[in-house]
């Protein structure tokens, strides 16, 4: 891919290696939408825009007897994250070393990552995009800070969209509130609320940092898409004797195709959810 400039960098194999790495693993922790919408592509970073087959009648008439449309196309955003790496630290790979702070990289990943997600989950209205949440507003069922209710919302959820015969399997995207919410309460048993959460969508589970409360869905496809033209790539922006500057980057384009298919659950009080879930934090037990 030669219009990611990587020839021009001062890196060597191996310490590409280790910042593609790096990245790729911070990437498979964060984005979590591809686990619940369909995936189309990677295209390539020449492809532009996605056919929508529909048309719309032409501002002006070209000839007299003579009916003028235009093709409609919903076209690709492109994301970019910046980051900066320390050419000293890069070096410990070339002496063996496997210490290096990578935290730009994996920040870059992260905050690019967030990004793709929020697209699908909350939109883009900006490079005209509507996001799930967007699309079914007025179907949202609300919860609260009491876990041990919450397997009873994502049944409700689940009812709903088998009376709209919406099939499965179901899956859910759980934001950091309610995933942290989910994996430390329990019931008076000892039962975990996530267990039980899982065993009523027969489906995936997924931590998804970038949105607010959480989204049952349809998982047996053809409801929602993601297209992507070029997938996560690392390019060379310049350098200096002491720094060299890289970019994340991805194409993107994402639809909506059967807004029935998911059920929004929201917090009546919203809260940013963009925190890493957790660890090693003390359950909360409750009865019921």
């Amino acid at each position: 891919m030669n219009h990611l400039l990587r020839g021009l960098a001062p890196l060597s194999d191996e310490e590409w290696k280790a910042v593609d790495e790096e990245a790729k693993k911070t990437l498979k922790m964060n984005l979590a939408a591809r686990r619940l919408v369909d995936f189309s592509g990677p295209h390539g970073w020449e492809a532009s825009s996605i056919n929508l087959g529909r048309v719309e009648k032409a501002e002006s008439e070209l000839r007299t007897g003579v009916e003028t449309r235009r093709r409609r196309v919903q076209t690709l955003i492109e994301l970019r994250a910046p980051f900066e790496m320390s050419r000293r630290e890069l070096e410990i790979v070339g002496r063996g070393g496997r210490d290096l702070d990578l935290r730009p990289v994996t920040e870059a990943a992260r905050t690019i990552a967030i990004a793709e997600n929020q697209v699908v989950f909350n939109g883009y209205s900006a490079g005209h995009i509507t996001g799930i949440f967007e699309a079914i507003p007025e179907s949202a069922l609300y919860l609260t800070d009491d876990y041990v209710r919450y397997p009873e919302v994502v049944a409700e959820a689940l009812g709903k969209l088998r009376n709209l015969g919406i099939g499965g399997p179901y899956g859910i995207a759980l934001g950091p509130r309610c995933y942290i919410g989910l994996t430390e309460t329990t019931t008076g048993g000892g039962y975990r609320v996530y267990d039980h959460v899982k065993r009523l969508l027969n489906g995936p589970l997924v931590w998804t940092p970038g949105i607010d409360g959480a989204l049952v869905l349809s998982v047996r496809g053809g409801d929602f898409e993601l297209t992507v033209g070029e997938d996560f790539s690392i390019g060379y922006l310049s350098h200096t004797s002491d720094t060299v500057r890289l970019y994340l980057q991805e194409s993107l384009t994402f639809r909506v195709l059967t807004a029935e298919a998911a059920i929004p659950l929201r917090y009546r009080n919203s809260k940013a959810e963009l925190a890493p879930p957790a660890g090693g934090a003390a359950k909360k037990r409750a009865s019921r």
